[in-house]
């Protein structure tokens, strides 16, 4: 969708081009819908489309709503906060540091990356892999 962006798309189509189960993908393009990120039409003409630029969602957006937390633990995620049982003092405790480096470092990447230039790259490596 994001490298036609201005186009509807049917499940049918999606499934058999992207080798994805027809119901498997009715799950994925639902969450997608609820989240605002397409939109679907009806009847003669209609099927899924986007309904946000593709430069206005990124990969982190897309992440938390299917894996939830990007945090590898409870205690550092953002969105999906639990304290952790075996911590004393979350202040001082240096794995939760240092996981929340991660978290922060893994996000900023992600947020970077929307759909926009995540199909530039992809022309970009077809166009090596061509040579």
């Amino acid at each position: 969708m994001a490298r036609n962006p201005d186009e509807k798309f049917l499940i049918r189509e999606i499934s058999s081009s992207c080798n994805i189960p027809r119901k498997f993908l009715e799950n994925i393009l639902l969450e997608l819908k609820r989240a605002g990120i397409l939109g679907s039409r009806a009847g003669k003409g209609g099927g899924y489309f986007l309904r946000r630029s593709t430069r206005d969602v990124n990969l982190a957006e897309v992440v938390r709503l299917f894996d939830g937390a990007i945090a590898a633990v409870p205690c550092a995620t953002y969105k999906y906060y639990e304290p952790c049982n075996e911590c004393q003092d979350e202040e001082t405790c240096s794995i939760r540091h240092a996981f929340l480096q991660v978290r922060n470092a893994t996000v900023d990447m992600l947020k970077k990356d929307t759909l926009e230039l995540l199909v530039k790259q992809e022309k970009k490596l077809n166009r090596k892999r061509k040579r």
